[in-house]
C-alpha cells in the first residue's frame, strides 16, 4: 500500500508540473510577456491561405501579437475575418496598412500591420466590440504562389518556341565555334589595336600640337583668328575688287560697242552713198558712152535716127 500510495503521489507532482509548466507557458504568451492586449478585426477579400490561428501579427516588422481566430463574414462568404490580439501600446489608426507576408517557401504566413498617419487617432475598441480594419485587394497576394505561377508561365514559354529556342542554341553554337576557329585571327586584331592604343598613348603630345595647330590654323580658340580665315578674308577681298573691275571693263566694252557701231553705221552709210554715185555714173555711161571720150553733157551730140 505504501508502494502504491508514492506512485500516486509522484503521478500526482508529474500532472501538476506539467499544468503548471503549460500554464507558465499561456501566461507568457499572453499576459506576462506582453501585458495588456487589444483585440481588431481584419476584413480580407478574398482567400488567406497560410494564416493559422495563432499566426504571428507584425507591426512594422516586430511581433507584437499573434492571430486569435478565423472566420468567415456570413453576409460575405468571399470575406474571411480575422480577429488578432497585440500589445495594447501599439497604436493602430485607421490608415494602417494591412498585408500578408509569407515566410519562404513554406507557405506559412503572418499578418503584418505598418505605419499609420500620427495625426490621426488610434482606433480604440473593445473584445466584445473591436475596431475592424480592411485589407487592400493585393493584400492577400502570395508570393510563392506568384513565383509557381510565373514558373508556369515560363515553362509554357518554353514549350511553345522549343523549335526557337533550339535555333537559337544552334546559332549560338555556330557562332561560338566560328569564334573559336578564327581565335588566331581575333587575337592577332587585338593585338593590332592594343598597338594601335600604344602608338597613340606615345604621340599623344604630337596629337594634341597637331590638334593645337589645326585649331590656329583654322581660327583659334576664338573661332575669329587664323590663318584660313585671314585667307578666305583676302579670297573676299580680291573676289570683290574682281567684281568691280569686270563691271568697269563690262561698261567700257559697252560704251565701245556702242560707238562702234555708230562709225560702223556712218561708214555704211557713206558707201552706201557712193555706191549710188558710182550707180548712177555707171548708168549715165551706158546711156550716152561718148562721155568717156569726148566729154561733155551728152545732149551735145547728135542723135541717130537710123537715115544715112
Amino acid at each position: 500500500m505504501e508502494t502504491k500510495a508514492n506512485y500516486v503521489l509522484i503521478g500526482l507532482f508529474t500532472l501538476a508540473v506539467v499544468i503548471g509548466a503549460f500554464g507558465f507557458v499561456y501566461w507568457f504568451q499572453n499576459i506576462g510577456a506582453h501585458g495588456e492586449r487589444a483585440t481588431y478585426q481584419i476584413v480580407f477579400d478574398g482567400s488567406v491561405s497560410g494564416l493559422r490561428t495563432g499566426g504571428s501579427v507584425l507591426f512594422n516588422g516586430i511581433r507584437v501579437g499573434e492571430v486569435t481566430g478565423l472566420s468567415l463574414n456570413p453576409q460575405k462568404p468571399e470575406q474571411v475575418v480575422a480577429t488578432i490580439s497585440i500589445e495594447k501600446s501599439v497604436a493602430v489608426r485607421a490608415d494602417t496598412q494591412v498585408s500578408l507576408e509569407f515566410q519562404g517557401l513554406t507557405g506559412i504566413a503572418s499578418l503584418s500591420l505598418k505605419g499609420g498617419s500620427p495625426d490621426k487617432p488610434a482606433l480604440v475598441g473593445s473584445a466584445t466590440n473591436p475596431p475592424v480594419l480592411t485589407a487592400p485587394p493585393g493584400a492577400t497576394q502570395d508570393i510563392t504562389q506568384a513565383a509557381r505561377d510565373a514558373l508556369n508561365r515560363l515553362d509554357n514559354f518554353i514549350a511553345e518556341n522549343q523549335k526557337t529556342l533550339h535555333s537559337a542554341l544552334v546559332n549560338i553554337d555556330t557562332f561560338t565555334k566560328t569564334l573559336a576557329d578564327n581565335s588566331k585571327q581575333i587575337d592577332s586584331a587585338l593585338n593590332n589595336i592594343d598597338k594601335f592604343s600604344a602608338a597613340l598613348s606615345r604621340n599623344s603630345d604630337r596629337i594634341d600640337k597637331i590638334a593645337e595647330g589645326l585649331q590656329n590654323l583654322a581660327g583659334g580658340a576664338d573661332g575669329k583668328s587664323g590663318e584660313i580665315n585671314e585667307a578666305a578674308k583676302s579670297i573676299k577681298t580680291l573676289a570683290d575688287h574682281l567684281d568691280t573691275r569686270t563691271a568697269e571693263i563690262t561698261t567700257g566694252v559697252n560704251q565701245l560697242t556702242r560707238s562702234g557701231a555708230r562709225q560702223i553705221d556712218q561708214l555704211s552709210a557713206d558707201a552706201h552713198r557712193t555706191l549710188r554715185t558710182i550707180n548712177r555714173a555707171v548708168e549715165n555711161l551706158d546711156r550716152n558712152p561718148s562721155r568717156l571720150i569726148w566729154g561733155g553733157s551728152g545732149s551735145s551730140l547728135p542723135s541717130y535716127n537710123g537715115s544715112r
